[in-house]
């Protein structure tokens, strides 16, 4: 092609007509072949968090009103038709949409806590309806083990975060202490501490509402909530 048709600009036999799509030559009379955009370009782009965080927030909400009491201590599965479809789900979804994206870090966070809820889950189903024969005696020290390790993996991404925003160490630091408060009263045996780890389960998941206000505005060409310095340079 030596010339652009009008409403298109040629490059090399590439054609570009106004509308954006692309075009290249046949080698027919100049002809043009309309070039489809890649799948990457098409389903593979925005913010992941904009799924992400408000499933986790929903998830976190679920389970601090079981924990404070908003439902009865026998109806501790209430929590699950959210936490094993909506979260779980969800955040596998924004895993995998993270990764499309390259954002590595954002979807080991993501997929971490998939992991979370939907080993948590499995924990509440499988113990209420005896599914890995585990004796009334190792009741606590099953759910000790899930905290423990949970509280592990969770304290290490708190140090990640530290590069962040203040906002998302904040996030994470209450998570670490309403795991460790929930820790203290599944082995003491204590329902005060109970109420105490809901409402820190409450605490992180205002914060988490408050970094999805902060993605949606930039999402609506908005500028965005203050989220505060990093900690660590």
């Amino acid at each position: 092609m030596t010339s652009a048709s009008v409403g298109s600009t040629t490059v090399g036999e590439t054609t570009v007509p106004a509308d954006g799509s692309t075009a290249v030559a046949d080698g027919v009379g100049g002809a043009t072949l309309p070039v489809a955009e890649p799948p990457s370009a098409v389903f593979f782009a925005g913010n992941p968090g904009a799924l992400g965080v408000p499933v986790f927030v929903a998830g976190s909400v679920a389970l601090a009103l079981v924990l404070i009491g908003y439902v009865p201590p026998t109806a501790v599965g209430a929590s699950i038709p959210i936490i094993g479809t909506a979260t779980g789900i969800g955040l596998v979804i924004a895993t995998v949409w993270s990764a499309a994206v390259g954002q590595s870090a954002v979807a080991a966070v993501f997929g971490i806590f998939a992991g979370f809820w939907l080993s948590y889950a499995a924990l509440v189903l499988g113990l209420v309806h005896d599914w890995f024969a585990i004796p009334l005696t190792g009741l606590v020290h099953t759910q000790g083990l899930f905290l423990i390790t949970w509280l592990a993996i969770i304290g290490l991404l708190t140090l990640v975060t530290l590069r962040l925003p203040a906002a998302f160490t904040a996030l994470f630091v209450l998570i670490d202490a309403a795991l460790a408060v929930l820790l203290a009263a599944t082995v003491q045996g204590n329902s005060d501490l109970v109420k105490a780890g809901g409402w820190l389960v409450l605490a992180f998941a205002a914060v988490g509402a408050y970094l999805f206000v902060d993605i949606a505005d930039r999402a609506t060409g908005g500028k965005g909530v203050p989220l505060g310095p990093a900690l660590r340079k």
